[in-house]
């Protein structure tokens, strides 16, 4: 699976109507929606499509035609990112109509196709899929654990409780099995995973 951490934009015309489509992380994906309704107001419509994991890890796909016939927008475009296997993603679509209508066919190849153009602009990478890792320690250990996480780049959250600290952060497998090398002569001195 594939995804990527920033924003994409490419533009398609077909017959006179102009596709701007923009590839985005699932985490940006809401507020690039509501700015896109706010600077394109006289678009014909906004249409997008979405995959990411649940807590289970399965694939939860959604989509709309806002407005577009049913069926030739939308999922046109999941179809793509399904082909491409993008996760963790959406995809949206601003329409500005030039004139000449589609019909069925013009627009599933023309929201097909604009999806294609936006995910070959873009820079992917593969996804890793990761599981949050908790765990506690002695005061003592704080600056250990702080270098380690710096210098391997991984980004964390802690509480001070009133007897140790509790840390929170999100590991794919290999980070998890490293860091658990490196935490292991620790455990006397109050490292424990929760």
């Amino acid at each position: 699976m594939q995804s990527v951490d920033t924003i994409t934009q490419a533009t398609l015309e077909v017959k006179k109507s102009l596709f701007i489509s923009y590839l985005v992380p699932l985490s940006e994906f809401d507020n690039l929606h509501v700015k896109l309704k706010n600077e394109h107001p006289k678009a014909a419509h906004i249409v997008w499509a979405k995959r990411s994991l649940n807590e289970y890890k399965q694939v939860v796909e959604n989509n709309s035609d806002d407005g577009e016939p049913k069926g030739t927008s939308g999922p046109p475009v999941l179809n793509v990112m399904r082909g491409s296997e993008l996760i963790e993603v959406g995809i949206l679509i601003v329409r500005y109509f030039g004139g000449i209508k589609l019909g069925t066919g013009g627009l599933v190849r023309a929201y097909g196709s604009s999806a294609k153009e936006v995910i070959a602009s873009a820079e992917l990478k593969i996804f890793v899929t990761k599981e949050q890792v908790i765990f506690t320690c002695e005061y003592s250990l704080v600056p250990r654990f702080e270098h380690y996480f710096l210098t391997h780049a991984l980004v964390f959250e802690r509480k001070f409780d009133v007897h140790n600290v509790i840390w929170t952060m999100q590991m794919s497998q290999e980070e998890k099995e490293a860091f658990l090398l490196f935490a292991h002569p620790f455990e006397r001195d109050g490292f424990m995973l929760l």
